[in-house]
Protein backbone atom coordinates (compact mmCIF):
# COMPACT_ATOMS: atom_id res chain seq x y z
CA UNK A 1 0.00 0.00 0.00
CA UNK A 2 1.33 3.68 -1.15
CA UNK A 3 0.24 6.94 -0.25
CA UNK A 4 1.76 9.91 -1.97
CA UNK A 5 1.36 14.03 -1.35
CA UNK A 6 -0.24 16.06 -3.69
CA UNK A 7 -2.26 18.87 -4.69
CA UNK A 8 -6.30 17.95 -4.86
CA UNK A 9 -6.24 19.27 -8.21
CA UNK A 10 -3.98 16.19 -8.87
CA UNK A 11 -6.89 13.83 -7.87
CA UNK A 12 -9.80 15.71 -8.99
CA UNK A 13 -10.70 18.17 -11.36
CA UNK A 14 -14.12 20.26 -9.52
CA UNK A 15 -16.01 22.30 -12.20
CA UNK A 16 -18.83 25.02 -11.13
CA UNK A 17 -22.29 24.03 -11.64
CA UNK A 18 -25.01 25.15 -14.16
CA UNK A 19 -27.78 27.29 -13.54
CA UNK A 20 -31.42 25.74 -13.65
CA UNK A 21 -33.71 28.27 -12.31
CA UNK A 22 -37.19 26.13 -10.83
CA UNK A 23 -39.19 27.86 -13.81
CA UNK A 24 -36.81 26.45 -16.54
CA UNK A 25 -37.12 23.11 -15.23
CA UNK A 26 -39.32 20.13 -16.77
CA UNK A 27 -40.94 16.99 -15.18
CA UNK A 28 -38.28 14.26 -14.81
CA UNK A 29 -36.14 11.77 -13.22
CA UNK A 30 -32.73 13.60 -13.23
CA UNK A 31 -31.13 15.05 -10.11
CA UNK A 32 -30.99 18.03 -9.36
CA UNK A 33 -27.99 18.66 -7.03
CA UNK A 34 -27.15 22.14 -5.17
CA UNK A 35 -24.68 22.40 -1.98
CA UNK A 36 -27.32 20.71 0.23
CA UNK A 37 -27.61 17.89 -2.33
CA UNK A 38 -30.54 16.73 -4.13
CA UNK A 39 -33.25 19.53 -3.70
CA UNK A 40 -35.15 18.45 -7.76
CA UNK A 41 -35.59 17.32 -10.83
CA UNK A 42 -35.47 17.61 -14.52
CA UNK A 43 -35.84 16.02 -17.65
CA UNK A 44 -32.40 16.06 -19.02
CA UNK A 45 -28.74 15.61 -17.07
CA UNK A 46 -25.57 18.21 -17.32
CA UNK A 47 -23.25 15.55 -16.46
CA UNK A 48 -22.95 11.78 -16.19
CA UNK A 49 -22.61 9.31 -13.79
CA UNK A 50 -20.97 8.53 -11.12
CA UNK A 51 -20.59 12.16 -9.96
CA UNK A 52 -19.57 13.49 -6.84
CA UNK A 53 -20.95 17.10 -5.76
CA UNK A 54 -19.69 19.40 -3.48
CA UNK A 55 -20.73 22.66 -1.92
CA UNK A 56 -19.52 26.16 -3.11
CA UNK A 57 -21.66 28.29 -0.72
CA UNK A 58 -23.14 27.44 3.03
CA UNK A 59 -22.84 23.36 3.37
CA UNK A 60 -19.12 23.63 2.80
CA UNK A 61 -17.92 19.85 3.37
CA UNK A 62 -20.85 18.51 2.42
CA UNK A 63 -20.42 15.92 -0.47
CA UNK A 64 -22.67 13.75 -2.59
CA UNK A 65 -22.33 11.09 -4.38
CA UNK A 66 -24.95 10.10 -7.29
CA UNK A 67 -24.71 6.88 -9.19
CA UNK A 68 -27.12 8.33 -12.16
CA UNK A 69 -26.70 11.29 -14.32
CA UNK A 70 -27.69 14.60 -12.94
CA UNK A 71 -27.72 18.57 -13.16
CA UNK A 72 -25.47 20.49 -10.78
CA UNK A 73 -26.42 23.70 -10.05
CA UNK A 74 -24.73 26.99 -9.67
CA UNK A 75 -24.33 26.89 -6.20
CA UNK A 76 -22.22 23.55 -5.99
CA UNK A 77 -18.58 22.32 -7.59
CA UNK A 78 -18.80 18.95 -9.46
CA UNK A 79 -16.03 16.05 -10.21
CA UNK A 80 -15.64 16.68 -14.47
CA UNK A 81 -12.16 14.48 -14.11
CA UNK A 82 -11.62 11.39 -11.86
CA UNK A 83 -7.90 11.38 -13.20
CA UNK A 84 -7.94 7.32 -12.53
CA UNK A 85 -9.41 7.06 -9.06
CA UNK A 86 -12.01 5.52 -7.97
CA UNK A 87 -15.24 7.34 -7.82
CA UNK A 88 -16.59 6.28 -4.42
CA UNK A 89 -13.58 7.23 -3.05
CA UNK A 90 -13.33 10.06 -4.37
CA UNK A 91 -16.43 10.98 -2.27
CA UNK A 92 -15.21 9.96 0.78
CA UNK A 93 -11.46 11.69 0.29
CA UNK A 94 -13.07 15.00 -0.79
CA UNK A 95 -15.07 15.08 2.22
CA UNK A 96 -12.50 14.21 4.49
CA UNK A 97 -9.91 16.73 2.71
CA UNK A 98 -12.59 19.71 3.49
CA UNK A 99 -13.21 18.57 6.83
CA UNK A 100 -10.64 21.19 8.12
CA UNK A 101 -12.64 24.40 6.18
CA UNK A 102 -15.82 23.79 7.83
CA UNK A 103 -14.58 25.62 10.88
CA UNK A 104 -14.22 28.61 8.84
CA UNK A 105 -17.17 28.64 6.50
CA UNK A 106 -19.00 31.27 8.17
CA UNK A 107 -16.15 34.07 7.18
CA UNK A 108 -16.14 32.61 3.93
CA UNK A 109 -19.10 33.49 1.79
CA UNK A 110 -17.75 30.50 -0.63
CA UNK A 111 -14.47 28.18 -2.16
CA UNK A 112 -13.27 28.92 -5.30
CA UNK A 113 -12.56 26.00 -7.06
CA UNK A 114 -8.90 26.82 -7.52
CA UNK A 115 -8.35 27.41 -3.36
CA UNK A 116 -9.57 23.77 -3.41
CA UNK A 117 -7.35 22.37 -6.07
CA UNK A 118 -4.24 23.99 -4.79
CA UNK A 119 -4.95 21.84 -1.11
CA UNK A 120 -2.35 19.35 -0.23
CA UNK A 121 -3.42 16.23 0.18
CA UNK A 122 -2.19 12.38 0.62
CA UNK A 123 -3.87 9.74 -1.65
CA UNK A 124 -3.54 5.97 -2.09
CA UNK A 125 -2.91 3.64 -4.70
CA UNK A 126 -6.11 2.07 -6.83
CA UNK A 127 -6.08 -0.62 -5.16
CA UNK A 128 -6.21 0.59 -1.36
CA UNK A 129 -8.55 3.49 -2.68
CA UNK A 130 -11.05 0.63 -3.90
CA UNK A 131 -10.63 -1.23 -0.17
CA UNK A 132 -11.39 1.94 1.72
CA UNK A 133 -14.00 2.78 -0.66
CA UNK A 134 -16.09 -0.73 -0.09
CA UNK A 135 -15.53 -0.60 3.69
CA UNK A 136 -17.48 2.64 4.25
CA UNK A 137 -20.09 2.16 1.25
CA UNK A 138 -20.99 -0.84 3.37
CA UNK A 139 -21.56 1.61 6.27
CA UNK A 140 -23.23 4.18 3.79
CA UNK A 141 -25.30 1.51 1.42
CA UNK A 142 -26.81 -0.45 4.99
CA UNK A 143 -28.10 3.00 5.96
CA UNK A 144 -30.06 3.97 2.31
CA UNK A 145 -31.37 0.67 2.59
CA UNK A 146 -32.98 1.19 5.82
CA UNK A 147 -34.08 4.30 4.79
CA UNK A 148 -35.79 3.06 2.05
CA UNK A 149 -37.32 0.52 4.65
CA UNK A 150 -38.34 3.24 6.92
CA UNK A 151 -40.62 5.27 3.79
CA UNK A 152 -42.18 1.89 2.78
CA UNK A 153 -43.52 2.25 6.22
CA UNK A 154 -44.05 5.71 6.23
CA UNK A 155 -46.28 4.90 3.11
CA UNK A 156 -47.82 2.23 4.55
CA UNK A 157 -48.80 3.88 7.21
CA UNK A 158 -50.69 6.51 4.73
CA UNK A 159 -51.88 3.93 2.83
CA UNK A 160 -54.07 2.87 5.79
CA UNK A 161 -55.10 6.00 6.92
CA UNK A 162 -56.23 6.85 3.40
CA UNK A 163 -58.31 3.84 3.18
CA UNK A 164 -59.79 3.62 6.55
CA UNK A 165 -60.69 7.70 6.42
CA UNK A 166 -60.95 9.35 2.66
CA UNK A 167 -62.60 6.21 1.72
CA UNK A 168 -64.26 5.12 4.52
CA UNK A 169 -63.17 1.42 4.49
CA UNK A 170 -62.69 1.42 7.97
CA UNK A 171 -63.47 -2.07 9.75
CA UNK A 172 -66.98 -2.28 10.06
CA UNK A 173 -67.73 0.19 7.54
CA UNK A 174 -70.28 -2.37 5.93
CA UNK A 175 -72.69 -1.99 8.67
CA UNK A 176 -72.35 1.71 9.62
CA UNK A 177 -75.07 3.78 8.43
CA UNK A 178 -73.92 6.96 6.19
CA UNK A 179 -75.70 10.43 6.01
CA UNK A 180 -74.93 12.77 3.66
CA UNK A 181 -71.77 11.48 2.74
CA UNK A 182 -70.38 10.98 6.63
CA UNK A 183 -70.60 8.19 8.51
CA UNK A 184 -72.88 7.46 11.60
CA UNK A 185 -71.20 9.18 14.77
CA UNK A 186 -68.48 11.01 12.36
CA UNK A 187 -68.09 15.01 12.89
CA UNK A 188 -66.62 17.36 10.78
CA UNK A 189 -64.60 20.14 13.07
CA UNK A 190 -62.60 23.11 12.56
CA UNK A 191 -58.96 22.28 13.62
CA UNK A 192 -59.19 24.96 16.35
CA UNK A 193 -61.74 21.91 18.31
CA UNK A 194 -59.34 19.39 17.51
CA UNK A 195 -55.96 20.70 18.94
CA UNK A 196 -54.68 23.93 20.84
CA UNK A 197 -51.65 26.10 19.41
CA UNK A 198 -48.70 26.43 20.68
CA UNK A 199 -45.90 28.81 19.68
CA UNK A 200 -42.26 28.60 19.94
CA UNK A 201 -39.58 30.84 19.92
CA UNK A 202 -35.47 31.20 19.52
CA UNK A 203 -33.73 32.00 22.75
CA UNK A 204 -31.02 34.43 22.64
CA UNK A 205 -28.33 34.16 20.91
CA UNK A 206 -26.07 36.32 22.91
CA UNK A 207 -26.27 33.88 25.69
CA UNK A 208 -24.34 30.69 25.51
CA UNK A 209 -25.10 28.56 28.18
CA UNK A 210 -28.96 28.85 26.60
CA UNK A 211 -27.22 26.82 23.78
CA UNK A 212 -25.27 23.99 25.59
CA UNK A 213 -28.52 22.51 27.26
CA UNK A 214 -29.79 18.61 26.85
CA UNK A 215 -33.75 19.91 25.20
CA UNK A 216 -33.24 19.50 20.81
CA UNK A 217 -34.30 22.74 19.44
CA UNK A 218 -35.57 22.19 16.06
CA UNK A 219 -36.45 24.96 13.33
CA UNK A 220 -38.35 24.38 10.16
CA UNK A 221 -35.20 23.81 7.80
CA UNK A 222 -35.00 20.40 9.99
CA UNK A 223 -38.70 19.69 9.64
CA UNK A 224 -37.69 17.07 6.63
CA UNK A 225 -39.06 14.14 8.06
CA UNK A 226 -42.31 13.28 9.38
CA UNK A 227 -40.71 11.94 12.74
CA UNK A 228 -38.41 13.97 14.48
CA UNK A 229 -35.81 12.65 16.64
CA UNK A 230 -32.78 14.86 17.19
CA UNK A 231 -31.76 18.49 16.14
CA UNK A 232 -28.57 20.03 15.45
CA UNK A 233 -29.15 22.60 17.87
CA UNK A 234 -30.10 22.06 22.32
CA UNK A 235 -31.00 24.56 24.54
CA UNK A 236 -31.34 24.83 28.29
CA UNK A 237 -34.35 24.28 30.63
CA UNK A 238 -33.37 28.28 31.43
CA UNK A 239 -33.73 28.81 28.00
CA UNK A 240 -36.73 27.09 27.21
CA UNK A 241 -37.98 29.06 30.26
CA UNK A 242 -37.14 32.35 28.42
CA UNK A 243 -37.52 32.06 24.97
CA UNK A 244 -39.46 28.74 24.10
CA UNK A 245 -41.88 26.00 24.68
CA UNK A 246 -41.06 22.26 25.04
CA UNK A 247 -43.04 19.81 23.70
CA UNK A 248 -43.55 16.41 25.11
CA UNK A 249 -43.03 13.46 22.95
CA UNK A 250 -45.99 13.10 20.10
CA UNK A 251 -46.97 16.38 19.90
CA UNK A 252 -47.51 17.42 16.08
CA UNK A 253 -45.36 20.39 15.04
CA UNK A 254 -46.44 22.30 11.84
CA UNK A 255 -44.18 25.10 9.63
CA UNK A 256 -46.45 28.05 9.33
CA UNK A 257 -43.74 30.45 8.20
CA UNK A 258 -40.99 30.46 6.11
CA UNK A 259 -39.88 30.27 2.38
CA UNK A 260 -40.27 26.27 2.76
CA UNK A 261 -44.51 27.16 2.46
CA UNK A 262 -44.21 28.19 -1.32
CA UNK A 263 -43.27 24.43 -1.65
CA UNK A 264 -44.66 21.98 0.79
CA UNK A 265 -46.80 21.83 3.97
CA UNK A 266 -43.98 20.27 6.62
CA UNK A 267 -45.78 18.50 9.22
CA UNK A 268 -43.73 16.20 11.80
CA UNK A 269 -44.31 14.31 15.27
CA UNK A 270 -41.81 14.36 18.00
CA UNK A 271 -40.37 11.17 19.79
CA UNK A 272 -38.49 13.32 22.45
CA UNK A 273 -39.13 16.07 24.29
CA UNK A 274 -38.51 19.20 22.21
CA UNK A 275 -38.35 22.84 22.07
CA UNK A 276 -39.04 25.06 18.65
CA UNK A 277 -38.40 27.91 17.43
CA UNK A 278 -41.00 30.64 15.84
CA UNK A 279 -41.55 29.28 12.41
CA UNK A 280 -43.59 26.57 13.78
CA UNK A 281 -46.64 25.75 15.86
CA UNK A 282 -46.99 22.86 18.46
CA UNK A 283 -50.68 20.84 18.33
CA UNK A 284 -51.83 19.44 21.46
CA UNK A 285 -55.16 17.69 21.00
CA UNK A 286 -57.88 18.14 22.49
CA UNK A 287 -59.88 15.40 24.47
CA UNK A 288 -61.89 13.08 22.09
CA UNK A 289 -58.77 13.47 18.99
CA UNK A 290 -55.65 11.18 18.84
CA UNK A 291 -52.60 12.25 17.98
CA UNK A 292 -51.69 9.66 16.13
CA UNK A 293 -55.07 10.01 13.98
CA UNK A 294 -54.54 14.05 13.73
CA UNK A 295 -51.35 13.80 12.63
CA UNK A 296 -51.59 11.49 9.60
CA UNK A 297 -54.68 13.40 8.47
CA UNK A 298 -52.73 16.40 8.55
CA UNK A 299 -50.02 15.20 6.70
CA UNK A 300 -52.40 13.66 4.38
CA UNK A 301 -53.87 17.35 3.78
CA UNK A 302 -49.85 18.98 2.90
CA UNK A 303 -50.91 19.96 -0.48
CA UNK A 304 -54.25 21.85 0.61
CA UNK A 305 -52.55 23.05 3.55
CA UNK A 306 -49.64 24.61 1.12
CA UNK A 307 -52.20 25.98 -1.31
CA UNK A 308 -54.23 27.69 1.82
CA UNK A 309 -50.95 29.18 2.94
CA UNK A 310 -50.40 30.58 -0.55
CA UNK A 311 -53.58 31.97 -0.55
CA UNK A 312 -53.39 33.46 2.83
CA UNK A 313 -50.02 34.69 3.21
CA UNK A 314 -50.20 37.17 0.16
CA UNK A 315 -46.15 36.98 -0.26
CA UNK A 316 -45.39 37.04 2.99
CA UNK A 317 -44.96 32.89 3.06
CA UNK A 318 -46.90 33.01 6.59
CA UNK A 319 -49.65 31.15 7.53
CA UNK A 320 -51.74 32.54 10.28
CA UNK A 321 -53.25 30.63 13.23
CA UNK A 322 -56.81 32.20 12.79
CA UNK A 323 -56.84 30.39 9.11
CA UNK A 324 -55.34 26.85 11.15
CA UNK A 325 -58.06 26.94 13.03
CA UNK A 326 -60.74 26.79 10.17
CA UNK A 327 -58.94 24.06 8.18
CA UNK A 328 -61.66 21.22 8.82
CA UNK A 329 -61.01 18.03 10.07
CA UNK A 330 -63.70 14.77 9.53
CA UNK A 331 -62.96 12.63 13.07
CA UNK A 332 -64.18 9.71 13.45
CA UNK A 333 -65.51 8.10 16.54
CA UNK A 334 -62.85 7.82 19.69
CA UNK A 335 -62.76 3.88 19.09
CA UNK A 336 -61.85 4.21 15.68
CA UNK A 337 -59.43 6.50 16.68
CA UNK A 338 -57.78 4.60 18.88
CA UNK A 339 -57.84 1.48 16.65
CA UNK A 340 -56.02 2.86 13.69
CA UNK A 341 -53.15 4.54 16.33
CA UNK A 342 -52.41 0.87 17.42
CA UNK A 343 -52.78 -0.64 14.15
CA UNK A 344 -49.99 1.75 13.27
CA UNK A 345 -48.02 2.01 16.02
CA UNK A 346 -45.86 -1.26 15.01
CA UNK A 347 -44.92 0.73 12.03
CA UNK A 348 -43.96 3.27 14.55
CA UNK A 349 -42.15 1.30 16.43
CA UNK A 350 -39.86 -0.47 13.62
CA UNK A 351 -39.32 2.81 12.19
CA UNK A 352 -38.03 4.34 15.11
CA UNK A 353 -35.32 0.95 15.70
CA UNK A 354 -34.39 1.93 12.11
CA UNK A 355 -33.16 5.22 12.95
CA UNK A 356 -31.45 4.34 16.08
CA UNK A 357 -29.37 1.68 13.52
CA UNK A 358 -28.50 3.88 10.86
CA UNK A 359 -27.51 6.77 13.50
CA UNK A 360 -25.08 3.91 14.90
CA UNK A 361 -23.93 3.19 11.59
CA UNK A 362 -23.44 6.69 10.76
CA UNK A 363 -21.41 7.26 14.18
CA UNK A 364 -18.62 3.97 13.35
CA UNK A 365 -18.81 5.28 10.05
CA UNK A 366 -17.46 8.44 11.01
CA UNK A 367 -15.29 7.05 13.46
CA UNK A 368 -12.97 5.17 10.72
CA UNK A 369 -13.46 7.24 7.66
CA UNK A 370 -10.31 9.85 9.37
CA UNK A 371 -8.36 6.67 10.16
CA UNK A 372 -8.49 5.10 6.78
CA UNK A 373 -8.64 8.31 4.47
CA UNK A 374 -4.89 9.22 6.19
CA UNK A 375 -3.06 5.71 6.67
CA UNK A 376 -3.75 5.45 10.14
CA UNK A 377 -5.74 2.13 9.85
CA UNK A 378 -4.25 -0.26 7.16
CA UNK A 379 -6.42 -2.43 4.80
Amino acid sequence: MTWQTMMLGDVVTLKRGHDLPETQRVEGDVPVVSSSGITGSHNEPKAAAPGVVTGRYGTLGEVFYLDQDYWPLNTALYVTDFKGNDPRFVAYFLRNALRDLQGDKAAVPGVNRNVLHALEVQSPDPQTQERIATILSGYDDSVANNQRRIELLEEAASQLYSEWFPRFRFPGYEHTPVTDGIPQDWEKRPLARCAKFLSGGTPSKQRSDYWDGDIPWVSSGEMTVTRLYDTEHHISEEAARAGSNVVPPGTILMVVRGMSLAKESRIAVTTVNMAFNQDLKALVCKPGVDSSFLAHALLAERSYIRDLASDAAHGTKRLETPVLECLPVLVPPVGLQALFRDSVAPFDALRDKLHEENAKLTVVRDMLAPRLLSGQLRV
